[in-house]
């Protein structure tokens, strides 16, 4: 029992000095896994890059005002009010695409915004 508990004592002190989170289950069922950062979300899918990027895409202009995009590089920056959001998309491999969503408010971390654009993009991209 004390090893056990020694364990999670550990496992919570290593959590807490990364700032990262692994979470097994998936964004609306999207991604099998997907880590959390102090201000991202990060997660690998089997959807196809253009799908991703198409939802990305859609997703940044509904919720705000596009300021950078780079569809080969993968990369989206748009500001949602006074949140500045970059959507990042990169190949792993032929099937699997590794999706970002980063979201900071006056330089402080806005992890809501991150998740809810993460959990759009993979609920949009079909």
């Amino acid at each position: 029992m004390k090893k056990a508990a020694f364990l999670f004592v550990l496992l919570a002190t290593a959590v807490n000095l990364t700032g990262c989170w692994f979470i097994v289950g998936g964004a609306a069922g999207a991604a099998g896994a997907y880590v959390m950062g102090q201000d991202y979300l990060e997660g690998n899918t089997d959807r196809p890059y253009e799908s991703l990027w198409n939802a990305a895409m859609t997703v940044a202009r509904i919720r705000g005002r596009i300021q950078q995009e780079d569809i080969t590089g993968g990369y989206i920056e748009v500001a949602v009010d006074s949140t500045l959001v970059k959507i990042r998309l990169t190949r792993v491999s032929q099937a699997t695409t590794k999706v970002k969503v980063a979201a900071r408010k006056h330089h402080l971390p806005n992890l809501k915004i991150a998740q809810e654009i993460f959990i759009k993009i993979m609920e949009e991209a079909k």
